[in-house]
């Protein structure tokens, strides 16, 4: 289930990413391991982290998963292993909330693309998800929340772009 869509304008966010090109199959086996290595590399550099992790996928996936997993940073990470400091720029993005176990994600994003299209909005070739809740804070999948980022490279005529807003943050 996708909540309405938004457009909104977003500032710049820090992070601390590794990057991954892996096979759809190999994604759910990078995932814990990557996140760990995250947060090992900025507890030990006494970073904080501003909200919730996410994926940054740098292409639309075909046969391979082009990525970043990412955590939101207050300062820049050293680098560290896997673990290179990034930076969402600020920018103007669609956003939406997909509620659900991660196995419908796909649906959603192809619900998520439609409307842009619909709307007339044109998409820059990168997009995020942000995992704002999951099976580490409720088993039941019904209860997964997952934002849906896709930056844009143009809204629809007349249409005003908002004020910026937090980046990947909830």
């Amino acid at each position: 289930m996708l909540e309405t869509p938004t457009i909104i304008k977003i500032a710049p966010q820090l992070t601390a990413a590794i990057r991954l090109c892996v096979p759809w199959a190999q994604m759910r086996e990078v995932m814990g391991p990557g996140l760990a290595e995250l947060h090992a590399a900025v507890n030990a550099q006494g970073i904080a982290v501003t909200g919730p992790w996410f994926n940054h996928h740098l292409r639309m996936p075909t046969d391979t998963f082009d990525f970043e997993i990412c955590l939101p940073v207050a300062s820049p990470v050293l680098p560290i292993g896997r673990v290179a400091a990034g930076e969402i720029p600020a920018t103007t993005v669609a956003r939406t909330v997909y509620r659900g176990a991660y196995d419908g994600l796909g649906k959603a994003w192809g619900e998520f693309e439609a409307w842009i299209s619909a709307e007339g909005h044109e998409r820059a070739q990168d997009f995020w998800e942000c995992y704002l809740s999951g099976p580490e804070s409720d088993p039941d999948p019904a209860s997964f929340r997952t934002q849906l980022n896709r930056p844009l490279t143009s809204v629809s005529p007349g249409e005003a772009i908002p004020k910026p807003r937090a980046g990947p943050r909830a």
